[in-house]
């Protein structure tokens, strides 16, 4: 075995200096120490970490170095190298994360084989990133900043798996403490549902449904109503106001001018559904001020042949927040009668047919099980023909109010006689977000 023995290897020409060919093995005996004080790529572990010096704004890394972040002044983002090599390797301390975040962007490479950008958020967070392949991405070697999940609070909190629901049945706040380090879990889902209309007075139209509205974000499953958005709301740490729709009153009994009145609107960041309009009153003996029934998320039912129903998915959003209401008739010298008030998914039923029920509402499960909200209020019925059903959903039956936080329409009054409408129900608003 030959030995050679020297200081120093130096490049004869260039800056390029071969060490073997290609199979050729060279062996560190136990006891020999290396040290780098340059830059050493290539090695796929650890080992190739060359320290930088501390860094006060966004920087492209670079593979084989180490960085610390000084996040102090204002939030940072270090960005992964764009064409990442099998076993590239950076390291990332956030000497200020609790005080300002340190983003990680991925550039062109997934993460854990996600499309997520990583955040630290801890004072002295450290990540150590290693690059696979292009199916997995960068993956935390070591992971001294674990993933965080939404933290909040408001409304009445229940669990259904993985996610936390929070359900407003008044108006209130929904104060989020603290947002996710994966931007995909700061995407919470939603259904906001207004307060139903209430119910014209005698042979009245049933109150239409308080407008629904749901979305449900890309990183849940649950089974949605057949008005999925389909997109949630990303969120972040702040106080979101919640207001909940109250129902509108039944007409009093016997004006026979007017309709029920307009549920409250409810409200969730940037998501409005409309109250419910109200179902209309047969207008009779007077005949001087003839109108639809109210329009709203859900129409209000009309009442009359001259009175016509209330338009629903008003103001319009789509998928549509609700249903027109069905229009009034006469019934063969029985006074005229009202029509049942439009629901989430279905037009109230006119009273041409035998009885006039409310419109169907719409069943979601964002709650952890199967539940109906915003059905429409049914009519009032006349001698030989029956009230109608409020719709599934919390519709009032004719004469009975709307259920409470639903969204439910108030049912119209009874005839002939005096009868005053019934109240719509009040709405709800329900979030639902990734807690573990």
């Amino acid at each position: 075995m030959s030995e050679i023995k020297v200081n120093k290897l130096s490049s004869r020409t260039g800056n390029a200096v071969t060490l073997g060919t290609s199979g050729d093995t060279f062996t560190i005996p136990s006891g020999v120490t290396l040290t780098n004080s340059g830059t050493a790529t290539g090695f796929g572990s650890d080992s190739d970490i060359s320290w930088q010096a501390v860094v006060t704004s966004d920087t492209t890394m670079v593979a084989g170095r180490g960085y610390f972040v000084d996040s102090s002044g204002g939030a940072k983002t270090m960005t992964l190298p764009a064409s990442p090599s099998l076993g590239d390797t950076v390291a990332i301390v956030a000497l200020d994360g609790a005080t300002n975040s340190v983003t990680i962007a991925r550039n062109s490479s997934k993460i854990e084989g996600s499309t997520d950008d990583l955040t630290i958020a801890t004072a002295y967070g450290a990540l150590t990133l290693v690059f696979s392949d292009a199916d997995n991405g960068w993956y935390r070697h070591n992971n001294e900043a674990p993933d965080s999940f939404v933290s909040a609070t408001g409304g009445t909190a229940t669990t259904s798996g993985d996610y936390k629901i929070h359900t407003f049945n008044s108006s209130s706040n929904f104060v989020v403490s603290s947002a996710s380090n994966r931007a995909s879990s700061n995407e919470v889902s939603y259904m906001v549902v207004a307060g139903g209309g209430g119910g014209g007075s005698s042979r009245g139209g049933g109150g239409g449904a308080g407008g629904f509205r749901e979305g449900r974000a890309s990183n849940d499953s649950f089974t949605v109503s057949p008005l999925n958005a389909p997109a949630g709301i990303t969120i972040s740490a702040q106080t979101y106001p919640i207001t909940v729709g109250a129902g509108g009153n039944g007409e009093p009994g016997p004006t026979n001018q007017g309709a029920g009145t307009k549920g409250g609107s409810s409200t969730f960041a940037t998501i409005t559904s409309a109250g419910g309009g109200g179902g209309r009153d047969d207008d009779s003996p007077d005949t001087s001020s003839k109108s639809p029934g109210g329009s709203g998320g859900g129409g209000g039912g009309g009442a009359a042949a001259q009175n016509t129903a209330g338009t629903g998915n008003t103001p319009p959003v789509s998928p549509p927040q609700g249903n027109n209401g069905g229009n009034g008739t006469s019934n063969d010298g029985q006074g005229n009668q009202g029509g049942g008030g439009g629901g989430a998914t279905a037009v109230g039923v006119s009273n041409d047919q035998p009885v006039a029920h409310g419109g169907a509402g719409a069943t979601t499960h964002i709650s952890g099980s199967p539940t109906a909200y915003a059905g429409g209020g049914g009519a009032g019925g006349v001698p030989g023909k029956a009230v109608g059903n409020g719709g599934a959903g919390g519709g009032g039956n004719g004469n009975a109010n709307g259920s409470s936080n639903t969204g439910g329409g108030g049912g119209g009054g009874p005839g002939p006689g005096t009868a005053g409408g019934s109240s719509g129900g009040s709405g709800v608003v329900i979030i639902r977000y990734k807690y573990q």
